[in-house]
């Protein structure tokens, strides 16, 4: 996602968020991502936990208990709050499509501003921190209508991607990866074993692109 300097950006796209929202009407399901870390784990279980995972130490106990997988609808996972998230089994190793299409969506468009496995830049946020703090409905408004950062070192905007497909029609896709490397339950890799791609996903993604 480029920032380019302009004096104003569009409106959030109100009726885009209030419809991408309203996909999180799914049945429950208990699902319990296999890596969720206990949060009052005793600190000599901690040590042998970072032994054993290298990627533990930047686990938030507090994202991975909320943005847990508790419904299921069609192969897309849903928080408690009905939002989109992952859902990692096989210890750790594998990752449901929404994630892995999120890990390619995301190189593909927005790492050339905020960094490799968002990380960040010295002009565009890590989102892998930015996710820690806005709502679904934040994140969809953001990318649809853009957002326009003034700070004392000058002012940074993006600009709005509600009219371009290849980001919006995998809108979804990308909040699930960003929420998994903002909880540390995505390391700084690509996955290498994903769920096959559901069919609920194939039919939304040639309706979006109209195919």
């Amino acid at each position: 996602m480029q920032y380019q300097s302009k004096a104003a950006i569009r409106p959030l796209v109100a009726a885009l968020v209030l419809a991408l929202a309203s996909t999180a009407a799914v049945q429950a399901q208990d699902a319990k991502p296999a890596d969720a870390k206990s949060a009052d784990a005793k600190p000599a279980d901690a040590a042998l936990a970072n032994q054993l995972d290298p990627n533990a130490a930047d686990k938030d106990a507090k994202l991975l208990d909320k943005y847990q997988a508790v419904k299921v609808e069609d192969g897309k996972y849903f928080d408690k709050d009905g939002a989109p998230t992952y859902h990692i089994t096989n210890d750790g190793k594998k990752f449901d499509w929404y994630a892995y299409s999120g890990y390619r969506r995301y190189h593909a468009e927005c790492h050339v501003c905020h960094g490799p496995d968002a990380m960040g830049s010295t002009y565009a946020p890590a989102l892998k921190d930015s996710l820690k703090r806005i709502s679904y409905e934040e994140f969809i408004g953001i990318i649809a209508g853009g957002k326009q950062d003034i700070s004392a070192s000058g002012t940074n905007v993006m600009p709005a991607f509600g009219d371009n497909k290849n980001v919006m029609c995998y809108a979804d896709d990308l909040y699930t990866y960003l929420k998994a490397r903002a909880s540390g339950a995505m390391p700084r890799v690509r996955p290498t074993d994903k769920e096959e791609k559901p069919e609920a996903a194939k039919k939304a993604e040639k309706e979006c692109l109209g195919g």
